[in-house]
């Protein structure tokens, strides 16, 4: 149920939950807010069925692999993600031809 494969859809995957978790997170919300509005669009806007468990089990996931994380006042936040820029990264290395 994590992962989608040949009997498991996407949209039933915890992955794809998470995919609308991230879509869903553009301010701080917490978990009740993010259940809400899935429930909104569940069944009309999205293809799959979700308990409230796996809203849980999917933030859990989203936690675990740091996309997403808590700030002070309890709230869920997405996480940002600055890629390094590899030109600075090896200005110093020097390959001998």
């Amino acid at each position: 149920m994590l992962l989608p494969d040949k009997h498991i859809s996407f949209a039933e995957s915890l992955i794809g939950l998470g995919s609308f978790i991230l879509e869903n997170l553009t301010m701080p919300q917490d978990i009740d807010a993010l259940w809400r509005a899935f429930e909104k669009i569940r069944g009309t806007h999205y293809p799959a069925y979700h308990s409230f468990d796996n809203m849980v089990l999917a933030v859990d996931m989203l936690y675990a692999i740091n996309a997403i994380e808590m700030d002070q006042n309890g709230k869920l936040i997405r996480q940002t993600f600055v890629l390094p820029d590899l030109h600075q990264q090896t200005d110093h290395l020097h390959i001998a031809k």
